[in-house]
């Protein structure tokens, strides 16, 4: 089956930044060919959508809550999230799925923890 692979997380202080990478299984050939996202889920809250790009990655969108902080991208069968400026409730376990239904299995994710 499809699965996604996330890392870049870690503990990072406020204002401090952040680079997530997610990757596809070697099966999923088509990954380069879907619309792609990357969400979030903090400890007692749902999961929240927070970016997506777009096929070619000309387009990119973003939830308020990050706008101007984080960059979306992808290149080359892999998605990136930079994450500027971070803020403590941005941490989360910060996951990437195909956008904007989450329609695959989703991966183990990656944790983000923004604290002094």
């Amino acid at each position: 089956q499809v699965q996604f692979v996330e890392s870049g997380g870690g503990l990072v202080q406020p204002g401090g930044s952040l680079r997530l990478s997610c990757a596809a299984s070697r099966n999923f050939f088509t990954f380069n060919l879907i619309v792609m996202g990357w969400y979030r889920q903090a400890p007692g809250k749902q999961r929240e959508w927070v970016a997506t790009v777009s096929i070619n990655g000309a387009n990119t969108y973003y939830t308020d809550s990050v706008l101007g902080r984080f960059t979306i991208s992808r290149d080359n069968g892999t998605v990136y999230l930079q994450m500027d400026n971070l803020k403590p409730e941005d941490t989360a376990a910060y996951y990437c799925n195909r956008a904007p239904d989450g329609w695959y299995v989703w991966g183990q994710g990656t944790q983000v923890t923004v604290s002094s």
